[in-house]
């Protein structure tokens, strides 16, 4: 009996410990019951839940090309110092110049801009300017320099650094005389003295009367060409020349000079000079009593300065050698260009007396933008051969360069006649 009570204790014990055993091991995995695959959606036309729409953004803006890097264009002018007037009436044409241009598409599809800086009128002055425009500003063309002096200073300069330059004003022969140094870097639009003489010729003495001559001029290479240049004329039509008195740029006592011609044999004066000093001439030989005629060449004191800055009583009888006549803009070389630019000069607030001046800076920025469109390139060499080719009717005259890049600009005459400006035809 003990025997089967031990016996039953120890299956009872074996139970509970298998029982155990088997609620401790992990659940068998249930085994997938297999679905049905989902139909696939048919393509339909959405109906859209009415919700609050959100604002529709903006559209991108469209790239656009960036704006074309500009072709700077270099300019030296007197903008300081005793010929200012006349270097910033030079200034204001390039400007107009510009202006027109870019409206019209500037070149090779590029603006064009002016890097401008003041020469005062002084070669050392003009060397340091075109020195720093040219390494500072990168330009790969000039327009300049107004004096003949400080045109022949820079030169060199240009030699140097192999750029061109368009002068629209210097006169002296020597820039464009082979031998200078620097020639083969210039064209000119504005005539050498030579040719300005060569332009009156045939009037000078036969008809203006300009028989025994006194000249007074600026001393410097502009002056002293222009006495060299009409005395020629004056001996070759049987003229005489008594005598030639020079005077510094910014001199405003020009009594000593004047005295001394009215005790000479002279019957008529040719004077070199600009606007201010030849209205102080004016004035000085009208106080002395000196009636002698008087003929300005340089075409920079046009006839309506005279009148404006020495009143049209000491300016009476002046004739004045120019190249544009603003008063008579039929006598241009392109009508059209000459009345769309005076209007435009009207507008600029310069003085109204600066108009046949400041024609010289829209001819020549017209001539270096062609000459670069021509070149099809900003190379400078490229542009000064292209420039020599260069052929326009400018408002100065019909621009076509000789072998040593001279052009021929208009040679005119003005008078002031009952105190008026007035065209006075050669021929």
């Amino acid at each position: 009996m003990k025997r089967l009570h031990l016996f039953l204790s120890l299956m009872t014990i074996i139970a509970l410990v298998s029982a155990f055993i088997v609620g401790c091991a992990p659940a068998a995995p249930p085994t997938p019951t297999p679905t049905k695959p989902a139909p696939t959606p048919t393509v339909a036309a959405a109906v859209p839940t009415p919700t609050k729409a959100a604002p529709t953004p903006a559209p991108a803006p469209t790239p656009t090309k960036a704006a074309a890097e500009p072709i700077k264009i270099g300019v030296l002018e007197p903008l300081s110092g005793p010929v200012a007037a006349s270097g910033n009436y030079v200034a204001t044409g390039a400007k107009i110049a510009a202006a027109k241009i870019n409206a019209t598409g500037g070149v090779l599809g590029r603006p064009i801009q002016l890097v401008i800086e003041d020469t005062k009128n002084d070669p050392a002055e003009g060397v340091n300017a075109a020195e720093k425009i040219i390494t500072r500003d990168k330009v790969p063309v000039i327009m300049g320099c107004w004096g003949s002096s400080v045109t022949l200073a820079v030169m060199p300069v240009l030699k140097k650094y192999g750029i061109p330059m368009l002068v629209e004003t210097s006169s002296s022969i020597k820039i464009t005389q082979p031998a200078t140094p620097g020639s083969d870097w210039v064209s000119r639009i504005s005539p050498t003295s030579e040719l300005e003489a060569l332009g009156v010729e045939n009037a000078l003495v036969k008809k203006l009367g300009f028989k025994k001559v006194y000249f007074l001029a600026v001393n410097n290479d502009w002056g002293r060409g222009a006495v060299t240049a009409f005395s020629e004329v004056v001996k070759r039509q049987g003229g005489e020349v008594v005598g030639a008195e020079y005077m510094d740029q910014a001199a405003v006592d020009i009594y000593p000079q004047l005295t001394k011609i009215k005790g000479s044999a002279a019957d008529s004066m040719i004077v070199t000079t600009d606007a201010g000093q030849m209205a102080k001439i004016a004035q000085q030989r009208t106080e002395l009593g000196l009636k002698i005629p008087i003929i300005v060449t340089g075409g920079s004191a046009p006839v309506e300065s005279i009148i404006e800055l020495a009143g049209a009583k000491a300016a009476e009888g002046i004739y004045v050698i120019q190249f544009f006549l603003p008063f008579a803009p039929q006598t241009a070389g392109n009508v059209e260009d000459a009345k769309y630019f005076i209007e435009e000069y009207k507008k600029s607030g310069q003085a109204w007396i600066g108009a046949a001046e400041s024609s010289r800076g829209w001819d020549g920025i017209k001539v270096i933008a062609k000459a670069i469109e021509k070149a099809g390139s900003l190379d400078p060499l490229k542009i000064r051969d292209a420039m020599r080719q260069v052929e326009l009717d400018g408002i100065t005259g019909h621009v076509k360069f000789d072998q040593n890049g001279q052009s021929k600009p208009n040679i005119l005459v003005a008078q002031v006649k009952d105190g008026k400006p007035t065209y006075v035809e050669l021929k």
